[in-house]
């Protein structure tokens, strides 16, 4: 596998030009750092040095931790759930030059999204500085999404007599992550998830490629159940649905991020008409809903921030990228 070192050319891009002369860093070595620096990244990392207590909020918290250390694979702790401060910035994390990912390992498993004002990869710098200050806007962008209790953009959950449910009972959870030169990975396995009436083992795998916003999103189920889906937040902006051949895709336009003040995020999920029984409105997201099946599901989801290098500025280019998108997968079934 190949190394990752990102260190000195994630630093060029936020330090201050006098930061910089103090360095006294040549050329020569930005030049070697940028032909070692990877195109993409995922990473999980967890706290060390603490120990699991009772917290205040009724649930076991991870207390005392002295620093992180990111790890290739993880089985998540029992205590583990949301805000037990045991995992930097509570789950794995993928990104590009473009977008950054994060997906919350409890019981949410919603996925955010980090908007990147900067062209070079910075998760392992994220939540180091204080657990939850990626919420706060930083010179390489800052957690834009507000995920309520929907499953953010792309995360994925099932459908009970019209409701979500998320994954409140799983008897266990793995992850790990894949980095190679040409896309980062994150696997996930969860283990007797208990939904309604069914019991399953659910795999998912989620690849962020170096160009372009998007996520490619893989589902595998143990036993072919009803409901499972995937969905974008609702926001109360403009809303966009189109169908190819094959593909389709539904999209969100407007002001709706955490920024201060909020300005203009897309959001936007392709999905294979042949796997999807119904796209339908939720309580909380726009819902895709999958036919039942053992075989794996495949769909794609990007996020498009105003505040990017060169990204998207208005709502109709960014239709038109979601349209050459769905020729393109009607086309070869891939974006890639």
């Amino acid at each position: 596998m190949k190394q990752i070192a990102i260190l000195p050319i994630v630093l060029l891009s936020l330090i201050s030009c006098k930061e910089k002369k103090s360095q006294q860093i040549t050329e020569s070595e930005v030049v070697a750092e940028v032909k070692e620096t990877p195109k993409t990244y995922a990473e999980i990392s967890i706290a060390e040095g603490g120990k699991w207590v009772d917290g205040p909020k009724g649930h076991m918290e991870y207390s005392g931790g002295t620093s992180f250390k990111n790890v290739n694979e993880l089985q998540v702790p029992k205590e583990h759930t949301d805000h037990s401060w045991y995992i930097r910035y509570e789950g794995p994390g993928w990104e590009n030059a473009e977008v950054g990912y994060r997906l919350y390992l409890d019981w949410r498993n919603a996925i955010d999204i980090y908007g990147k004002k900067v062209d070079s990869l910075v998760l392992p710098y994220v939540g180091q500085d204080g657990f939850d200050s990626y919420h706060e806007d930083a010179p390489w962008g800052q957690d834009i999404l507000k995920a309520g209790k929907s499953m953010g953009l792309g995360g994925y959950g099932r459908v009970v007599a019209d409701t979500m449910v998320h994954f409140q009972r799983v008897k266990d959870t793995y992850a790990k992550v894949n980095n190679t030169e040409s896309s980062s990975s994150i696997y996930i396995t969860y283990t007797g998830w208990e939904t309604g009436n069914d019991i399953i083992d659910l795999k998912s795998k989620l690849t962020i490629y170096p160009q372009d916003r998007y996520t490619k999103a893989e589902l595998t189920s143990s036993k072919a159940i009803e409901g499972l889906c995937t969905g974008i937040v609702d926001h109360g902006v403009a809303f966009h649905k189109k169908e190819g051949e094959t593909w389709a895709y539904i999209a969100t336009y407007g002001v709706q991020t955490l920024a201060h003040p909020a300005d203009n995020l897309g959001m936007a999920l392709f999905y294979k008409l042949d796997e999807v029984a119904e796209q339908k409105k939720g309580d909380y997201e726009h819902l895709v809903i999958f036919k039942p099946t053992t075989e794996t599901v495949t769909y794609y989801f990007l996020a498009a921030w105003e505040q990017e290098l060169n990204g998207i500025k208005t709502e109709a280019d960014f239709v038109k990228d979601l349209d050459t998108k769905l020729s393109t997968l009607n086309s070869t079934n891939s974006i890639k």
